[in-house]
């Protein structure tokens, strides 16, 4: 067959870790069946082998996701079954029930191949769109990386500074890490007095309700922690720390004012921000998320599944699966 005009269509039956594929002739005989791993280069495979079967169409359950904006990126035409149907039209073939992925597979082609004109392909998101979603999903990625320095600053603290590790309500908040880029060791602390502290918080313009005497008595109540050559190694690796959060802090805030200045120039904006509580970067995140095909999302169920609820099980494989979540956007304040 001649790959130039591709005439078959193949159904693939997501999952977390091996994708079933099932080809079929226009006359529904089965052209080959395969199974394909979760990784980047097998999905290249993937729609290399695809296009050389003479592949125009595939069938999908869910709407987003690696494999999708794989097949997206090679030109294929891809349309989107929801579950349910899926689960209905194994009737069509005189059974029903839970069936295995490669069953799915082959019921997600064949439904391609003779209802595909009533189906709504997905096309793909505008250059505006993926710009605005490898912005926010970078933003995504450093706020994960502060967590892990903050839980790895949290627990130096514990067994070196314990009063810093609970002094104010986040560990990498400015105010904390200002505080321990001054005093980063239960030594240098010692110097503290309620008029010093106050002081320092006036300085640093403090917006908390917590008044120095409360802050001092934290430091005297907590466990006395670290002095001498460990104290000081310690100290160390807490500076170490805080300027490291410190960078992806502001690295942080650098993409979300890119994300909100990209949004503001969206066709879509208007939709996204209007939600309740969306706020500007939740919005983009969204947005960057959702796209600008409406087709990937048939119903309900595929919506909240980006969201992070699960497929419901469709068969003894398929309860593996999974759903990639939105972006969080907790953790740098509401936009």
């Amino acid at each position: 067959m001649d790959a130039a005009t591709p005439s078959r269509v193949a159904g693939l039956d997501w999952a977390s870790r091996l994708h079933a594929v099932c080809v079929l002739d226009p006359d529904g005989l089965v052209r080959a069946r395969f199974e394909v791993p979760h990784t980047g280069r097998e999905l290249a495979g993937l729609t290399r082998r695809l296009v050389r079967l003479g592949v125009g169409q595939v069938a999908i359950q869910r709407p987003d996701g690696p494999v999708v904006e794989a097949l997206l990126a090679a030109g294929l035409g891809v349309v989107v079954i929801p579950g349910r149907q899926v689960k209905a039209l194994r009737g069509r073939y005189g059974t029903a029930g839970n069936k295995d992925d490669r069953f799915d597979a082959y019921v997600l082609a064949d439904a391609l191949r003779t209802d595909g004109h009533r189906l709504v392909g997905l096309r793909p998101d505008t250059p505006e769109t993926v710009a605005l979603r490898v912005v926010s999903r970078a933003r995504k990625s450093l706020v994960a990386t502060r967590v892990a320095l903050a839980n790895e600053l949290r627990a130096n603290l514990e067994v070196a500074f314990p009063g810093a590790a609970m002094l104010f309500s986040d560990v990498d908040s400015p105010i904390a890490l200002a505080f321990l880029r001054r005093f980063p060791s239960v030594t240098q602390a010692a110097w503290l007095t309620e008029a010093r502290l106050a002081a320092f918080l006036r300085r640093l313009g403090y917006p908390g309700r917590k008044a120095a005497a409360e802050l001092l008595g934290r430091l005297a109540d907590a466990p006395a922690g670290l002095t001498g050559p460990e104290g000081q190694a310690r100290a160390m690796v807490t500076l170490g720390l805080v300027a490291a959060l410190d960078t992806v802090r502001a690295q942080i805030e650098e993409l979300e004012g890119e994300a909100v200045e990209r949004l503001g120039t969206h066709a879509d904006a208007a939709i996204f921000t209007s939600l309740p509580r969306s706020g500007r970067v939740r919005a983009a995140a969204l947005l960057a998320e959702i796209g600008d095909c409406r087709a990937r999302f048939p119903d309900a169920e595929a919506l909240t599944c980006l969201a992070g609820r699960p497929h419901r099980p469709g068969s003894r494989a398929s309860t593996r699966r999974s759903c990639s979540a939105l972006p969080a956007t907790r953790g740098s304040g509401p936009r």
